[in-house]
């Protein structure tokens, strides 16, 4: 089931999958889905929920996997992808696509006022607090300080945002 609000804008050059496992996916009020963007109905059962005034710049992935969950005010740019799911690969005497997915850790949750820079990319059990930013090109696997300023791979905490 696709929710998009009156409100929200989604490009019609986006390629958003309906779910034949029943997961939903949600676009909040304001919220903007550019051109190019991909939200893949695979590797799970979980939902994706965008809340209000985020943006989702062109080119970017998000597979539903273990589930997304996007705050309020949140912008993540281009390229970017958000893969909560993971296969299996343990059995070397099987093919990996033949075992299946591993355990979930949590699936990807996104808190508000987030910046998320170009070709990051988010895996399952990622939690980005309140307010951090995640440099361009970075690998999150974890979990964030709020208002953290983040980037590198290993992702690695460079600062953070102030008081003013």
């Amino acid at each position: 089931m696709i929710e998009i609000h009156p409100t929200a804008y989604v490009s019609p050059l986006a390629d958003i999958e309906e779910s034949v496992k029943g997961s939903k996916i949600v676009v909040g009020p304001n919220s903007y889905i550019d051109a190019f963007v991909k939200i893949k109905a695979a590797g799970g059962t979980g939902d994706i929920v965008i809340g209000s005034n985020s943006f989702i710049n062109s080119g970017c992935v998000l597979y539903i996997g273990n589930g997304i969950v996007i705050g309020n005010n949140v912008s993540i740019a281009a390229n970017c992808v958000l893969a909560p799911t993971n296969h299996e690969f343990e059995n070397r005497n099987m093919l990996h696509q033949m075992q299946g997915f591993r355990p979930s850790r949590g699936g990807i949750r996104i808190e508000d006022d987030v910046w998320i820079g170009a070709t990051s990319v988010l895996l399952d059990g990622a939690t980005l607090e309140v307010g951090c930013v995640v440099g361009a090109c970075s690998l999150v696997r974890g979990s964030t300080d709020p208002y953290g300023i983040y980037a590198g791979n290993p992702l690695v905490k460079r600062g953070e945002r102030i008081e003013k």
